[in-house]
């Protein structure tokens, strides 16, 4: 991965889907990454009104329902977020959720160029038992780092996972043949 390049890390807390409702951002992480550095932090709560969660959907939103009617809606951010998305390379965790959001808030952006961590671990890390975030960051030992950059968080909270995904990515690209690939390589698998 080239030194120079500045990424986007991005993750979203949604509702999950419940009858008569899609599925939407409740909050948003966003973490600047290089090569070695994770940096300039941002996270909100977003408003979603009155509409019920689906049951099974992660994170705190339960205990944050007053903060989440006072929080600014998604697209009220775009011109705060934008210069960090558009023309970036972003990364998440499994980006289909990240990518719809981001098409729901800004169609006419295409985003094409991201990198899946997801992905990337299952061919790192070949035949662990879950490939999910907080597995991987449990089994690597990265909590503590992941922790110190965001303390007092933890998983299924936006920023934290946003942060777990930037030094996951890191932890990657240290590796040895994966040191070399280029982002147009690593974005490049699937």
């Amino acid at each position: 991965m080239e030194a120079n390049i500045e990424l986007t890390a991005i993750d979203f807390e949604t509702t999950g889907s419940v009858p008569k409702y899609r599925n939407q951002p409740w909050q948003i992480g966003l973490v600047s990454l290089n090569q070695t550095e994770v940096y300039n932090q941002f996270d909100s709560l977003l408003n979603v009104g009155e509409r019920p969660f689906n049951k099974y959907a992660p994170g705190r939103h339960a205990q944050l329902r007053e903060e989440l009617k006072q929080a600014p809606k998604l697209v009220e951010l775009w011109t705060e977020i934008s210069p960090r998305l558009i023309n970036h390379v972003l990364v998440a965790h499994n980006i289909g959720t990240e990518r719809t959001m981001l098409k729901q808030v800004a169609p006419m952006h295409k985003f094409d160029c991201w990198i899946d961590t997801l992905v990337l671990s299952r061919q790192v890390w070949k035949g662990l038992p879950s490939y999910a975030l907080e597995d991987l960051i449990d089994v690597l030992q990265l909590k503590d780092k992941i922790d110190a950059l965001c303390p007092g968080r933890e998983a299924h909270d936006a920023l934290y996972d946003a942060v777990a995904c930037a030094v996951l990515l890191q932890t990657i690209v240290t590796l040895p043949g994966w040191d070399k690939l280029s982002i147009k390589e690593l974005s490049s698998i699937a």
